[in-house]
């Protein structure tokens, strides 16, 4: 008979057991189901912070780009200004910057110089035509 006792009870156990997970499982589901909800939210969050940072830097760095720019410019336009002022003018400016050109081009292949002489003092551009194939 004691043995009989001992298998009700462990079959009184079970059942014990199996109601009670058969009452929390749906109760747990429903928290689960919570808990998932509130870390794909977070995630979404945590996404669009990063996706806002990032544009962010992206704005940043077009307008410093473009203050840097803008810089470079005022610099150029300065130092040309100064360049053409202590030459006489923008027509001498002109002149040396087309004779410093013909400097840096000249002896590089397939160009060759030729300076003819003229009334206006003027250079013709004919000599920079490619030649005839040979």
């Amino acid at each position: 008979m004691r043995g009989f006792s001992i298998t009700i009870g462990a079959v009184i156990l079970l059942v014990i057991v199996g109601a009670a997970a058969m009452i929390g499982m749906p109760t747990y589901n429903v928290y689960a189901k919570q808990m998932q909800g509130k870390a794909a939210y977070e995630q979404a969050v945590q996404d669009r912070r990063i996706r806002v940072l990032e544009a962010q830097a992206l704005l940043d760095s077009a307008q410093l780009t473009a203050q840097a720019e803008v810089a470079r410019a005022r610099g150029t336009n300065e130092a040309n200004r100064i360049m053409a002022e202590s030459l006489g003018g923008p027509d001498n400016y002109l002149r040396w910057s087309y004779i410093h050109m013909l400097e840096e081009t000249a002896g590089k292949p397939g160009r060759e110089i030729i300076y003819i002489p003229t009334e206006a003092a003027m250079p013709i551009l004919e000599a920079s035509r490619s030649r005839p194939a040979q």
